[in-house]
């Protein structure tokens, strides 16, 4: 059980490092992740999550039912069943904290990655409302240089109209 439960903490502590570093594995670690907590895979977890919950609590209770008993009877080997106890209540107990902590960490990246499209689609929008601004700028130009076009062939038809009232 001891080899065990240090392959485990091996492993989640790997998968915390991937998690805090960018590198090529992060992607798929987290694609892995996204598709853990889809479907049924949540009970499953929560399932396992509570049966090593419920063996932690087994050890503890017989850790202290040991350590209750008068110190004249209790014998080496029982020592020893208790630091073997004590070392896999403890194992197990920072299995659960690391798994904790790797939720957490997936979690926040993929919030951060929510908040970054949400941030780069306000910039986007930003940037066409900019890019509208400076329409609207060229637009107006036009719309005055067009008025005083307007206002020049008017005066220009004004003056032909008495030259030919004239005439």
């Amino acid at each position: 059980m001891i080899s065990v439960l240090y392959t485990l903490l091996f492993i989640e502590m790997t998968t915390i490092l991937l998690l805090l570093f960018k590198t090529p594995l992060r992607e798929l670690l987290i694609v892995g992740l996204d598709q853990l907590k889809r479907g049924r895979a949540p009970l499953i977890v929560k399932s396992v999550g509570a049966t090593v919950f419920t063996i932690m609590i087994y050890e503890i209770y017989n850790i202290s039912d040991t350590r209750s008993r008068p110190m004249d009877t209790v014998g080496p080997t029982d020592q020893i069943i208790l630091a073997y106890q004590m070392l896999e209540a403890s194992l197990i107990g920072v299995s659960i904290f690391l798994l904790l902590i790797i939720d957490r960490i997936h979690y926040y990246i993929r919030e951060l990655r929510t908040l970054r499209n949400t941030l780069e689609a306000g910039k986007k929008q930003d940037g066409s409302k900019n890019n509208g601004a400076a329409e609207v700028k060229a637009l107006n130009e036009e719309i005055h240089k067009l008025k005083t076009k307007i206002t020049k062939l008017e005066s220009e038809s004004g003056k032909k109209g008495n030259e030919i009232k004239s005439t």
